[in-house]
Formats: structure tokens, C-alpha cells, sequence
């Protein structure tokens, strides 16, 4: 079967699923139902109704056939997972720890727990246990072996340049974003907020990868994955939300292809050899280099390595037992001056290899 790229089907998951071919996502989005179990009405202080889950999609006979439905589905999401996707499932206390012991018991390989904090949770209106202010999210390799894309550097910086931790403060989805009814009412008691799968999206996947999920609800995963030009496939059972769905995603623009590249990770940059830079003339032979305060000093010489008084090494061996330090990066920690300003070493080889890439 051809994939139905950038497509929203109408009907059941687990059978559909079965018709899509094996190993043809690279990630998976999962907003499963949560099986909250609840027991009549909840109503407000001033008794007004809260519109809450009371749907019969989210309603099971009991927690075996929550779990037969759970096995299923992620059963077929990990036959459609190529060897290096991975999955998100997100869930409440409710159903997800249920989840996370069938991912691994179906040789998922869970990577972390994501906890969305929520900066503006619905209040417990009973006082009888503490507000439910978070959803958890499991972010799961198809195997301990797969070789998984997770942009660091992007969710760097994206977090101001800190490494992003695994407890995200976003909003729940409101105003303008919120999908409404004929009557104004919530479309949808779920909808998840856009920031939420821009941030999913951005972290483990590329352009052009091939993003799914089975659960599509109002679309906002088909929407986050046009606007960042990535390819969709949805699946929603429930005939409005996949009408609204469809025209959301019908809406949605892509942003220009040369804003959604990737920050590139330090360890996807080609090696240059100091070495290099010296025989082609960009750091020239006798060059003067310090640290930024100027407390040590060594020369560039012809073969690459730094020479300081009797003692001579690489750039960053050199660094390292001038200051009796275990180790040092030398392209940031020696400096020369150019322009009457100093540079460091790394601002060299960055310029170099944007020229390199310029000539390809």
C-alpha cells in the first residue's frame, strides 16, 4: 500500500494501522484515550458542569480491556516504526503507567519520562486531593538497538542555551487555538496545545520525516507537522473531530524551508585539524595565541602543535597542562588577535568550513 502521506483517515486505528506497510514512520504521537473512569457529573463551587471526559471513546469495560486495547494498538505502531523511530505516548495517572509496562513488555525502549506541567490547571473542585497540574509523556525507541534522532542543540536552544530538562511548563490549549462548536462549546475535552507538539516535533524529528498518530483528535500534530514540513498521516475515528482536523490542517502554512533546519549538534560538525588551518595559511605559522586574559602564551608552528617556552603539544594537550587543568578544549580556549580584536581558534574553523560548504 502506497503511504497516505499528509492524509487524515477516517476510521478505527488498529485497523487501519494494519493496512499501512512495516517500517515506514520514523515517529509516532500517541494521545491515546485515558480511561478516566468517571463516576458521574462534576460540577464547579457555584454547581455549574465542568465539560469534562465523558465521552464513549474514553470509556472501557474494565482495565483488561484497556490493556487488550493498548496492546493492540502500540503492537502495530511499533510494526510500522523503521528501525530508528521513536514513539510519544502521553497520558494521565490514569492510564499511563499501564502504558509504559506494555511498551516495555513489547521491547519498546524507553529514553525518558516527559512531565508537561501545565501553568494553568484545572482547580479541584472537591479539595479532596491535590489539583492534577501535569500529563506525562514516554518517549520510547522501537529498540534498545536504534540509533534515535534527538536534536539537542535545537532543544538548547530553545531553552535559552540550557540543556532542556525533562519537566516542560507550557499552557493548556486556549483561546483563539481552542477548536469550538456550533454552540461555542469545546470541540474537543483534550485538544493538546501547539507548543506542546512544536517542541515534540523539533526534538526528535527532521524534515520530510514521516510523522503518525493514531489518535488525531482535532489535528494539532497534523497542523505543527505541516507548519514544520514534516510529512503526516492521521487516524481519528470520531467523523467531526476528523472533519475539523482536516480543514485545520487544510489551513495550516508551512514555514520556509531555511527556518526549520536543524541547530546543528557539535558532534555532527566535520573535524577540522588545527593543522589543517595552519598549512593553508588561515592561522599563519608564528602566530602569537593566549588564553582571553593573557595569562599563558604558546606560537603556532609549522606542523600544527603550539610551542610555549620548552613544552610543546596540540592546541588542547598544550592548553591543558599550561593551566594544570585535566583537560581543555583549544578551539575556544586560545585566542589571537585579528582586527585588533581577539578571536578564538574555533572562529576560524567555522568560517572555514561555512567556506567549504559555500564551494560544494
Amino acid at each position: 500500500m502506497e503511504l497516505p502521506l499528509d492524509q487524515i483517515l477516517l476510521g478505527d486505528c488498529i485497523d487501519l494501522m494494519r493496512m499501512l506497510p512495516a517500517g515506514s514512520v520514523d515517529c509516532i504521537f500517541a494521545d491515546p484515550p485515558y480511561n478516566l473512569q468517571l463516576r458521574g457529573e462534576l460540577r464547579r463551587p457555584d454547581d455549574s458542569l465542568v465539560d469534562g471526559v465523558d465521552d464513549d471513546w474514553d470509556k472501557f469495560g474494565d482495565y483488561a480491556e484497556y490493556d487488550r486495547f493498548t496492546r493492540d494498538w502500540l503492537t502495530e505502531a511499533r510494526r510500522l516504526m523503521r528501525k530508528d523511530a521513536t514513539i510519544w505516548v502521553i497520558g494521565s495517572y490514569h492510564n499511563i503507567f499501564r502504558i509504559g509496562a506494555i511498551l516495555q513488555d513489547l521491547g519498546f525502549w524507553i529514553l525518558n519520562d516527559v512531565v508537561w506541567r501545565k501553568s494553568n490547571p484545572m482547580p479541584n473542585f472537591r479539595g479532596r486531593r491535590f489539583t492534577n497540574a501535569h500529563e506525562t509523556m514516554i518517549w520510547a525507541a522501537r529498540s534498545p538497538q536504534s540509533r534515535y534522532r534527538f536534536n539537542y542543540a535545537a532543544m538548547k536552544a530553545l531553552n535559552d542555551d540550557v540543556q532542556m530538562r525533562s519537566d516542560w511548563l507550557l499552557p493548556l490549549c486556549t483561546g483563539n487555538e481552542r477548536l469550538r462548536n456550533q454552540h461555542g462549546l469545546k470541540l474537543h475535552p483534550t485538544q493538546k496545545p501547539e507548543s506542546l507538539l512544536h517542541r515534540v516535533l523539533l526534538a526528535s524529528t527532521g524534515v520530510d520525516d514521516v510523522v503518525l498518530d493514531p489518535f488525531t483528535g482535532t489535528g494539532t500534530t497534523a497542523a505543527m507537522s505541516k507548519r514544520l514540513r514534516r510529512r503526516f498521516i492521521g487516524i481519528e475515528r470520531h467523523p467531526d473531530y476528523a472533519e475539523a482536523a482536516i480543514g485545520r490542517f487544510q489551513r495550516e502554512r508551512p514555514l520556509p524551508m531555511d527556518s526549520v533546519m536543524p541547530s546543528p549538534a557539535k558532534r555532527d560538525a566535520p573535524r577540522v585539524p588545527f593543522g589543517s588551518l595552519v598549512e593553508r595559511g588561515l592561522i599563519p605559522v608564528g602566530t602569537r595565541v593566549t588564553d582571553k586574559q593573557g595569562r599563558v602564551s604558546a606560537i603556532v608552528s609549522p606542523d600544527g602543535t603550539l610551542v610555549s617556552g620548552s613544552r610543546r603539544g596540540s592546541i588542547h594537550k598544550l592548553g591543558a597542562e599550561l593551566t594544570n587543568a585535566p583537560s581543555c578544549n583549544g578551539w575556544t580556549f586560545w585566542h589571537f588577535e585579528r582586527d585588533g580584536a581577539l578571536v578564538t581558534l574555533d572562529v576560524v574553523r567555522v568560517e572555514s568550513a561555512a567556506a567549504q560548504d559555500a564551494a560544494e
